[in-house]
């Protein structure tokens, strides 16, 4: 792929030279999300003067709540379920406990570290942030693609520029007109390239009709539960998006909390 280091480089050093995006949202109390979730919250609980030590040292602290499912974060296969079974057909019910999932849960995920490719399904219909509720089609997918090939085992992400709107919080929710992302079809599109994961902008990944909310998730069903694809949401993007690039290294590493059914991550893209 574009971007390999020549022959006798090392690694760091091609790395080094590589323009470097942050692909996360920064995570503060009363920041966009799910309402299906437990909120972030940061509380300071020491402040500086609270505790001073005899060499006039002091230290500050606080306390972080949060759900696993709020700000950039990957779902773990063991997040959704369908007629009560997990992905490989696993019953739900057996795996789980009060200490959370004793299979598939993000714990059981492998840090990825490899190739990506950016789909920017907004460029496709010449604007910077597609329409609320827009429906991604398998054949934006397609158009988005171009050339690019998806290889089994990369990680895929989808481009609506919808990143651009998360300091607006009722219009990032999607609670008036809904948010774009990709339908059943394009889901199975993208499941039918077997990659490692795929990701995107919007809090779920789905097609978000307006005044429907999550009633419905069949893009979640169909990668996590029958594809075994894992999924990252309100993913920060817009910066890679108007850099042109659209294939990059990826390096993807969600805390590793035993049993949760997803956890926070802040994913690095490294780009000529």
């Amino acid at each position: 792929m574009p971007g390999d280091p020549p022959s006798g480089t090392p690694l760091w050093e091609a790395v080094g030279r590589a323009r470097m995006f942050d692909l996360a949202q920064p995570m503060r109390t009363g920041m966009p999300q799910s309402a299906n979730h437990p909120p972030f919250r940061m509380t300071p609980e020491r402040r500086h003067g609270d505790l001073v030590r005899p060499d006039g040292g002091s230290a500050a602290n606080e306390i972080i709540v949060t759900g696993g499912h709020v700000g950039t974060h990957v779902d773990a296969l063991a997040h959704v379920s369908q007629d009560g079974l997990l992905h490989g057909g696993r019953p739900a019910a057996g795996l789980a406990s009060h200490q959370g999932f004793a299979e598939l849960g993000i714990d059981a995920f492998a840090p990825y570290a490899g190739r990506c490719v950016l789909l920017d399904v907004a460029a496709v219909h010449g604007v910077a942030t597609l329409p609320p509720g827009y429906e991604i089609t398998a054949g934006d997918l397609e158009r988005a693609a171009g050339r690019l090939e998806i290889r089994e085992g990369d990680a895929v992400l989808v481009g609506t520029g919808w990143s651009r709107l998360w300091d607006d919080r009722e219009a990032f929710t999607g609670r008036r007109g809904g948010a774009p992302g990709p339908g059943a079809a394009a889901g199975r599109w993208l499941a039918g390239r077997r990659p490692r994961v795929v990701g995107g902008e919007t809090i779920a990944f789905e097609h978000i009709a307006p005044g429907r909310g999550h009633a419905t998730l069949p893009v979640h069903r169909i990668l996590l539960v029958e594809a075994g694809v894992n999924i990252v949401e309100t993913m920060r993007l817009a910066e890679v998006l108007d850099s042109g690039a659209r294939e990059f290294l990826l390096v993807l590493n969600p805390l590793p909390i035993v049993g949760a059914t997803g956890a926070p991550v802040r994913p690095l893209a490294f780009a000529d």
